[in-house]
Order: C-alpha cells, then structure tokens, then sequence
C-alpha cells in the first residue's frame, strides 16, 4: 500500500479526501502546514473556540488568507477553500466531510467529539491523546462497530511506537517492551505552566509564547505527556504497563 498513490488516485477522480480539523494548537497547526501542500487532501474546515487564533495559525502555516474565506462547508467543499468555525459539532455533522482529527488536547472533549463523529459516520484520527488514554479502546471498539476507522495520528509518537511493534510483531519477533527517549533532568519534575520557560528556553527559541500552551508544554517536560503517550501505546498494542 502507497499512501502517496492513493492519494494521487483520490485527486485523479475528483474526489480528495475530506478532512475537519477540531483544535488549531501547535499540533495542529503543524498539520495545517503540511496539509496545505499534500496532494489528495482538502481541508474543508477548522474548528477551533478562538477563530481569530485558528486564522492566525492558518498563515503561520503558510496558508494565503483567501484559502479560508469559506462562508459555509458548502462553499468550501465546492471552492477548494477552508471553512473557520467555533462550531465543532457543525463540522462533525457536515456531510462534506469523511475524517475528523481530534486535536484538542482536551480529554472531555475529544470523546465527545469522538462519539458524534462515530455517529454520523466519519473516520477519526486521534491527535488528543489525553482522550485515548482515557478512553480509547471502547472508542475503538464503537468505531469498528460503526464501519469507520479509529486511529492515532500517524507521525506522532505513540503512532510511531506502534508502527514499530506492528513491524516487529509481523517479522515474527515477540514483543516484550515498548517506550521512547525523552530528554528529563530530574528537577524537571517541579516545572510547572509558570516556569517551564526557564527550561523550554534552553533548547527552543519560541518567540511568540501566545502561541503557545504552556500547560500543555509543561507537561512533555514534568513527563506527564510521556506516561500519558505511553497509555495510549499500550491501548493500541496491547503491550502492558511495566510493573
């Protein structure tokens, strides 16, 4: 299987996939970025609570402002252009759209929009990893019951850890543990949003911090986000939690 050549089939027939974004955080605006040159996709819309934030984001990403002037899922499906919306439910029950990615950070939130894109039949590419540690696997399980698929985002971490298992597993080896390295000094555990700066500033050179969580942030450098990461890995192979 090529992704790249399904793709290109995809955009051949006239048909690219059709994508809503629900979070334009960092996550996703490093997707927006990508997005906007990957052939065979259309971002239809972009759901975020702060739209001035979401169009923001969108030209840091690179995206000229009359790409997301959409007025409707209509209009945009029609134009090739981007809807901007605080309306992630609107988005989810567009018939325009197939895939939804979930990437709020918010756990509450992304199962609930998990659940209604179940129900209205759309695929769901799991950014929010907070959301799949909690509830993951019966969200697979409603997914598969469904006919639509549940997935990590391919390219972040968890994903690529079980890409490798699922690698190693079909070479026939037996898998008997998973994890990923991270960069920790042990007073790295009393950072907090307030003073994660003074560690961040070591190896990033972030100069607009609005952009910029920094609870989320702090909780890659306090190795929350590692362990939550790790739940989800376990959640998608199968692999248990070291004792």
């Amino acid at each position: 299987m090529n992704l790249h050549a399904l793709l290109l089939e995809r955009k051949a027939a006239g048909r690219p996939v059709t994508v809503g974004l629900i979070g334009a955080g960092k996550f996703g605006t490093m997707f927006l970025s990508q997005a906007r040159l990957t052939q065979g996709m259309h971002v239809v819309a972009v759901a975020d609570l702060d739209t001035g934030r979401a169009r923001s984001q969108l030209m840091s990403a690179g995206w000229p402002a009359e790409r997301f002037t959409a007025a409707s899922l209509g209009d945009a499906l029609k134009h090739g252009t981007t809807r901007v919306t605080d309306d992630a439910q609107a988005l989810i029950a567009g018939p325009e759209i197939e895939v939804i990615v979930e990437a709020t950070g918010v756990p509450q939130a992304g199962i609930n929009h998990a659940m209604k894109a179940i129900g209205h039949g759309k695929h769901i590419v799991m950014v929010n990893v907070e959301a799949d540690a909690l509830a993951g696997p019966l969200l697979a399980r409603k997914a598969k019951a469904a006919g639509v698929v549940y997935s990590l985002a391919w390219g972040d971490q968890p994903a690529l850890i079980c890409e490798h298992v699922d690698w190693a597993r079909a070479c026939g080896f037996k898998v008997i543990s998973a994890g990923k390295g991270t960069r920790y000094e042990p007073h790295y555990h009393q950072s907090n949003p307030d003073n994660v700066w003074d560690i961040l500033d070591k190896y990033l050179q972030i100069k607009d911090r609005g952009s910029i969580n920094p609870k989320m942030f702090n909780s890659f450098v306090d190795g929350t986000k590692s362990g939550i990461e790790m739940t989800a890995v376990c959640n998608a192979t199968g692999v248990g939690a070291a004792e």
